[in-house]
């Protein structure tokens, strides 16, 4: 193919003959492109994995708001110590439902607070089980502390709390389960020998990680304790009456129950309070550690296919010293064949850096897909990803492009 030899290529032309150079020798030019594709494809990848655990930790984990907290016996956020935790469970007694209603009757700074405690169960209704069910003895607030709302029916009562009542709030996946096509309210279930008539549906709230959000009965927490008593895990749920007000909320619960609990000034809790930000903190000590990885990953991707896009261009001007001799004859500056070789090596990486975009999203819809991993690519990495890509095809390309304005026409024009 005949090149057009004006004495300074276009951008265009100059972006026509890169392409073309990649056509005429595929294999060739995937490796060139290798590392670029590499680097592109980890760094969006990798950005998509914590763009997508930042909408699931936001959404998700810390849906307390910035308002509430929790107390729990056992909780480790970040890095687990697997000494310290058996001391944990040796020292830190069960949540009593007493101690919850003491902090609710001395608290000020707390504008609701609830009580829930939670097992693994089968339900039954008419002969049919369903395993793997989340059995919820909660205190009336639990709702709306954890922003469940009534789809059908109604909450859970304080008064049904109170007298122990055999009453059930559903999610959505019973209800399909065992009610599909007809009004569950007023109908029962049975959980361990306990049968509980139904007074609610939730509203559906999805899936995290593959796992759904609606498998639940929700009962009143004493109801629960009189079945199971303080076996299993027991937290309670509160609310400072400003966000403003939030850590000293949570000082005066643990000075509530440090009281309680009757716990000299030197000892440690016995128990643990954690807040939303408590989350977002953990979540970024952890972020950073990933991003650090990928920074070096992806660095090493870039300089690899920095220097082979380099060597490739380096070859390129070799081949076409008789085509440089001849523009600079006929007027060709050097500014022009810097800028073509220049362009030629940015539309190099380029393709790379699309290519790389390319395989990154479809890793992000098979990882969506096939796994629970809530992946989501931002347009932001894309731009970045790409912009990468560029910028090393430009810096790796100066030197080749210098060799090639700085030929002398004659002797070029020698070359064959």
């Amino acid at each position: 193919m005949r090149r057009n030899l004006r004495p300074s290529a276009s951008f265009w032309e100059s972006a026509r003959i890169a392409i073309e150079s990649l056509g005429k020798n595929k294999l060739r030019s995937f490796l060139t492109l290798l590392g670029i594709i590499l680097a592109t494809t980890t760094l969006i990848a990798v950005t998509s994995f914590v763009h997508g655990m930042d909408v699931y930790i936001a959404t998700k984990l810390s849906d307390m708001g910035s308002d509430g907290f929790r107390v729990v016996r056992i909780a480790f956020i970040g890095n687990f110590d697997a000494k310290k935790f058996l001391e944990m469970r040796r020292r830190n007694p069960q949540i009593k439902p007493v101690e919850y209603e003491f902090v609710r009757n001395h608290s000020s700074t707390l504008k609701d607070i609830g009580l829930q405690t939670w097992r693994s169960v089968s339900i039954v209704r008419k002969g049919q089980a369903l395993t793997g069910v989340d059995l919820e003895g909660i205190s009336e607030n639990i709702p709306d502390l954890s922003n469940i709302e009534a789809g059908i029916g109604r909450l859970i009562t304080p008064d049904e709390v109170r007298r122990h009542a055999p009453v059930a709030f559903i999610g959505n996946d019973i209800r399909d389960h065992y009610f599909a096509g007809e009004d569950p309210i007023g109908k029962s279930i049975s959980v361990d020998g306990v049968t509980y008539e139904i007074v609610g549906v939730a509203k559906s709230k999805g899936s995290v990680f593959g796992q759904s959000q609606d498998k639940y009965v929700m009962v009143p927490v004493y109801s629960y304790l009189k079945t199971y008593g303080l076996h299993g895990e027991i937290m309670m749920l509160a609310k400072a009456v400003d966000p403003r007000r939030l850590m000293e909320a949570e000082d005066e619960v643990r000075v509530l129950l440090r009281t309680f609990r009757h716990l000299r000034p030197n000892d440690d809790d016995t128990f643990t309070i954690f807040a939303s930000d408590t989350f977002a903190k953990a979540w970024k000590n952890l972020t950073g550690a990933i991003a650090a990885t990928a920074i070096g990953v992806v660095s090493v991707f870039l300089l690899v296919g920095g220097i082979v896009i380099m060597n490739i261009m380096l070859a390129v001007v070799t081949e076409r010293t008789h085509e440089i001799g001849i523009r600079k004859s006929l007027g060709a500056r050097r500014a022009d064949i810097l800028n073509q070789f220049l362009v030629e090596s940015a539309t190099l990486s380029l393709a790379g850096g699309i290519v790389g975009v390319l395989l990154a999203y479809m890793l992000t819809l098979l990882v969506r897909t096939a796994t629970p991993l809530p992946m989501e690519m931002p347009a932001i990495s894309v731009v970045i990803g790409v912009g990468l890509s560029v910028v090393v095809g430009l810096f790796f390309g100066i030197y080749p492009a210098r060799q090639a304005s700085k030929l002398d026409p004659i002797v070029a024009l020698h070359a064959e």
